[in-house]
């Protein structure tokens, strides 16, 4: 609990997250578990990022941390960033940073896998095998598991199997929801600048009218979905964001648009992100304008089948057999979805609170902390008895 509660008092957000850097791996060094920063952030990716408006970060603060030794290997995850939110709710740990708020509970994911560390740590002598902690940075942004693969997360030694838990504060508190097969929706993200030549008004025929030109985007995008989709495969398009000129008697030189898709079908996903390139590209040139696309593409989450079999014992032995359900997929996407790919994964989701509470990313989110002990336990238990179970 004070873990969290410090942590939730100072959010930071994306990939650069020094000082919770900083805070993980002196309680990491106070428990005597070995541990080393992890992720790069490559030129092109603080540009694409810089240019999407999230700002220059050249930093990735993951960390990782390792218990026991030998094969084989289990990785167990917690992110780290918060939200550019105001926080709302009153409480003598409420968010000290302006603007900024732990409003999706990695606060929580931090402190718990804290918590599993020391367990772990206490228990050492009777892993069969190596625990590696992840703390990652730029979940929010999709990217953060990323990064810490690139530098090395899966190897050495090499993770056989991975697990993370999300909290949901609308889910009834001690409530553990497990779900085989694909559990969140792969995201493709799209940001369009488009390059016109602006004017005066009374004068559209000299101008190139980057406003038309997105709007033009904006009808054939949405066309797009209602008329290559198959109904039934629960792909969404929406185009959250448009901008163009200052004033009403200028046409502008620059508009931009912003769409993102959401899906569960591969091949729909496939097809769709070949089909807006060339659709953007038509449009555009079409009506003799120019553009840039800063795209990200977040997979799909999939939970292995097998491995949640072989660790079902473990997640009832901690919340009960009658507090495990299926809720079913989740709405959203995440990206331990790039863990999940790479390597037999679960990804279980933990109530803190209950139905009709404030969800995720609202800034009045709260939780019931008590739960938080569940959530440790779990990480700790599955690790143990996983690496147990493949000894036999």
């Amino acid at each position: 609990m004070k873990d969290r509660r410090h942590l939730h008092q100072y959010p930071e957000l994306g990939f650069d997250l020094p000082n919770t850097q900083k805070y993980i791996r002196e309680r990491l060094n106070e428990m005597g578990i070995e541990n080393k920063p992890c992720g790069v952030v490559p030129a092109d990716i603080t540009k694409k990022y810089a240019k999407a408006g999230f700002g220059e970060q050249f930093q990735c603060t993951g960390v990782v941390a390792t218990i026991g030794k030998g094969e084989p290997c289990i990785l167990l995850r917690a992110d780290m960033d918060a939200l550019p939110i105001e926080e709302e709710f009153e409480s003598e740990f409420k968010s000290k940073i302006p603007g900024k708020m732990h409003a999706c509970g990695h606060d929580s994911h931090t402190a718990m896998l804290l918590g599993a560390a020391q367990l772990l740590k206490d228990h050492e002598d009777e892993l069969q095998g190596t625990v590696k902690l992840m703390f990652q940075p730029g979940e929010e942004w999709g990217y953060g598991s990323k990064l810490m693969i690139e530098d090395g997360l899966l190897e050495d030694p090499k993770v056989d199997a991975a697990f993370a838990i999300h909290i949901m504060p609308d889910q009834e508190a001690g409530t553990l929801s497990v779900h085989k097969g694909t559990i969140s929706q792969a995201m493709d993200t799209y940001i369009i600048e488009v390059q016109g030549n602006g004017g005066h008004s009374s004068q559209p025929h000299k101008t190139i009218d980057a406003n038309m030109i997105m709007n033009q985007l904006y009808t054939s995008l949405n066309l797009l979905f209602t008329r290559e989709v198959d109904p039934s495969s629960s792909v969404t398009f929406s185009i959250g964001a448009m901008s163009g000129g200052t004033v009403t008697n200028v046409i502008p030189d620059k508009a931009v648009l912003q769409g993102n898709m959401r899906s569960y079908d591969q091949q729909s996903r496939d097809h769709l992100c070949g089909r807006i390139p060339e659709m953007i590209d038509h449009v555009v040139k079409a009506w003799r304008g120019n553009y840039t696309i800063v795209d990200f593409h977040t997979p799909t989450t999939y939970n292995d089948p097998n491995f949640v079999d072989e660790i079902m014992p473990a997640l009832e032995e901690i919340v009960g057999v009658d507090y495990v359900t299926d809720l079913g997929t989740l709405g959203g996407s995440e990206d331990f979805s790039h863990i999940s790919q790479a390597v037999p994964s679960a990804f279980v989701v933990l109530g803190t609170g209950k139905e009709g509470e404030a969800p995720v990313h609202n800034p009045r989110m709260h939780q019931k902390e008590e739960i938080f002990k569940y959530g440790a336990a779990l990480h700790a238990n599955v690790a143990m008895e996983w690496l147990k179970a493949q000894r036999k």
